[in-house]
């Protein structure tokens, strides 16, 4: 049966029973009883959030009515993770796990030596091959950090080189298309694959800019399909939570329909406005042209890539756009500033509901 993931907040099931949340580790969740996932489970209105104190290593699950309290969560030290592709997140995900003490090994996994070596400098990984077969032969638990365009394969041959592993999930900033890729071309009954998405980062690249705290009080996504396992729902939940992050589960469309939104269109924008600004003005532009244009900076491969990746959702977005700058134009053609004063109000009503 289809499983459908909102992203609400909440703890109780559709039937009001009650989630309550377990003190466990990453292994102990592979064999423990998922009661209370499979609660979540069976409800068509799935949804869970996490809250973290990055001083305690912990997590706690707010419940109606209840004082939450810190619940410890911590890998075994005798985990071993590989990380395929270690550039600022790659390499920040290796930096969270040795910070935490929550891996016996790290392995980093890549193409280029150099950037293996940039890593092994940072101390983000423990050691480094270019061979993906040999890199994910003992993991218990494989991230693959690199472009999106690269992931599905790359998923693939890591189930066939790394059999016994308890997870496999990536990092990639669209999830749909490289999701269901992987459901037709895997075993679903056998593959320990289920998607997620860091949402941190910075326009800069590499394993220089990577950061031990990159994921501390962040939102990572998890996008289950309907033949995710709840054991690797829950270890992947699990994971994330033990980097410091809170996790947000919603299917692979949902995501790429909000990140569109809140992600991709927001640096297509970016783009254009850096574009369109004559090179002559550059030295009248102050924080207000620079923070609004700052992701314009980032890999325009990788953002390419994105783009392709999430057009379904991306054009929508983009018309509807291109639509409120044609109503913002009309008002200010005709001089109907009270009007353009109630849009401002109202776009700077839902900036504000951000917070900082």
């Amino acid at each position: 049966m289809r499983r459908t993931f909102a992203h609400t907040v909440g703890s109780t099931d559709c039937k009001g029973r009650t989630v309550r949340p377990r003190s466990r580790g990453i292994f102990s969740a592979v064999s423990a009883p998922l009661q209370s996932s499979r609660a979540l489970l069976e409800c068509p209105h799935w949804s869970a959030e996490s809250r973290f104190w990055p001083e305690h290593n912990s997590f706690y699950e707010a419940q109606p009515g209840q004082t939450s309290h810190p619940t410890h969560v911590r890998m075994p030290n005798s985990t071993n993770v590989a990380i395929v592709g270690v550039g600022l997140i790659g390499g920040s995900i290796g930096l969270a796990l040795r910070k935490r003490g929550l891996a016996a090994n790290v392995t980093g996994i890549g193409r280029n030596q150099g950037t293996l070596d940039k890593a092994l400098a940072i101390g983000a990984i423990d050691r480094s091959t270019t061979d993906l077969a040999a890199g994910v032969a003992n993991a218990d638990f494989v991230v693959v950090a690199t472009p999106v365009n690269l992931i599905a394969d790359t998923v693939c041959r890591i189930a066939q080189a790394a059999p016994n592993a308890k997870l496999i999930t990536d990092a990639g900033s669209t999830k749909g298309l490289i999701c269901h890729d992987v459901d037709a071309r895997l075993d679903p009954s056998a593959h320990r694959f289920v998607g997620s998405h860091p949402l941190a980062g910075d326009h800069r690249a590499g394993p220089e800019h990577a950061r031990q705290d990159l994921f501390e009080g962040k939102t990572v996504v998890v996008t289950p399909t309907s033949t995710t396992s709840e054991e690797v729902l829950e270890i992947a939940r699990d994971f994330w939570q033990s980097l410091g992050a809170m996790v947000h589960v919603m299917s692979p469309e949902e995501h790429d329909q909000a990140l569109a939104s809140t992600s991709h269109l927001p640096h297509l924008v970016a783009s254009a406005l850096a574009k369109c600004t004559p090179q002559e003005y550059l030295p009248l532009a102050a924080t207000g042209w620079s923070d609004t244009t700052r992701v314009a900076a980032g890999d325009a491969a990788l953002w390419t890539q994105i783009f392709s990746q999430n057009k379904a959702a991306m054009l929508p977005a983009l018309d509807q756009l291109v639509a409120q700058l044609q109503e913002m134009r009309a008002e200010m053609a005709m001089s109907d500033w009270s009007q353009l004063q109630d849009t401002l109000q109202q776009a700077k009503q839902i900036r504000d509901a951000l917070g900082n």
